[in-house]
């Protein structure tokens, strides 16, 4: 006889993550809420990973290891929706810490609330804490905490921080889970998938430790990041509209000078607006991974104004004079803007 299925799944992927899986292992375990199972999927760790979860698997027997089929954060992802056997579950990155009432305020929460068959995901607020788990001072920063709040905001960001929410299972199987043209902005593509199934909401309280290092996956990509987030909104605002969604079944993203076929004109634009805005600031971005957004978003869309300039002269002082007197060339309209490599 299958046991009854528990109020709450806690589901964690990690790859290559010993340094601090330990830790976040206890943090889950310690929780004054216990009505949960807790899924451990290694994603092919070559470190001390599977050890570590092996190890307190054998200690918890609400740890339940899941092998992973596929390499990959999307694939590890919707393998842990997959096996959920609760109708909530509970995203924790295997490199943070719960606090010891997350669980118990957001399941009291869903709960609670009567829309609770509509409500969808419920997220929570995060304290940065840096490698050494000492927090990181940071501007105050409140998201919305109603489903209003949260969609007038979606297209600046997200509203939601993915490693501190609570999600329904059934509403992310039938919107299609993690999609992987998304990489880098998964959350935020699931997320403005379901805001067209059901309710959001937020807790005002820091729930969740979120540990920031140099080496984060999420520092490393921004660029493709960012791009993959406005696309994601050019998808969310055709669904809206009764089309259809051009990067359904997609497996990569399109380049970006085929975006108007896409979704229309003006849509290449619009993403290399969101990736400047992005990366405005940071030579090193402009100069890499952003250098032919920047580029094009003068050539192409005729782009002006004292940003690009001041954008101009951070190429210059950080050592690249090409790229920076291209970009200048296209600003006062000398014809034939090269590539500036």
């Amino acid at each position: 006889m299958q046991p009854s299925p528990p109020a709450l799944t806690v589901a964690t992927s990690v790859h290559n993550g010993e340094r601090f899986l330990a830790a976040a292992i206890a943090s889950v375990l310690a929780q004054n809420f216990g009505d949960f199972e807790f899924l451990l999927l290694d994603d092919r760790s070559t470190d001390g990973t599977a050890q570590i979860v092996a190890r307190h698997a054998q200690m918890d027997r609400r740890i339940r290891v899941i092998r992973s089929v596929s390499k990959g954060r999307v694939a590890a992802l919707n393998s842990l929706f997959d096996a959920a056997r609760a109708r909530w579950v509970a995203i924790v990155d295997g490199d943070d810490i719960q606090h010891p009432d997350r669980f118990a305020r957001q399941m009291a929460e869903i709960a609670r609330r009567p829309d609770g068959e509509r409500l969808v995901v419920l997220g929570a607020e995060v304290r940065m804490v840096g490698i050494d788990g000492q927090p990181i001072a940071r501007p105050a920063f409140q998201r919305p905490l109603d489903d209003a709040g949260i969609r007038a905001n979606l297209e600046i960001g997200a509203q939601l921080s993915h490693n501190a929410c609570v999600v329904s299972r059934d509403a992310v199987r039938a919107v299609g889970g993690y999609r992987p043209a998304y990489r880098h902005a998964e959350d935020y593509d699931l997320w403005l998938r379901l805001s067209e199934a059901g309710s959001m909401a937020n807790l005002p309280d820091r729930l969740v430790d979120y540990r920031i290092y140099p080496d984060q996956v999420s520092s490393r990509h921004v660029v493709e990041q960012m791009r993959n987030t406005a696309i994601a909104w050019l998808a969310h605002r055709s669904r809206s509209a009764g089309l259809p969604d051009p990067t359904d079944h997609i497996a990569t993203m399109p380049p970006l000078e085929e975006l108007d076929a896409w979704f229309g004109e003006g849509a290449a634009r619009y993403v290399r607006r969101r990736i400047l805005d992005r990366v405005i600031y940071s030579p090193e971005a402009l100069s890499g991974d952003g250098w032919t957004a920047l580029r094009d978003h003068v050539r192409r869309d005729g782009a002006r104004g004292s940003r690009l300039w001041r954008a101009a002269a951070r190429l210059a002082r950080a050592g690249h004079p090409l790229k920076a007197s291209t970009i200048a060339a296209g600003l006062i309209g000398v014809p034939g803007l090269g590539s500036g490599a």
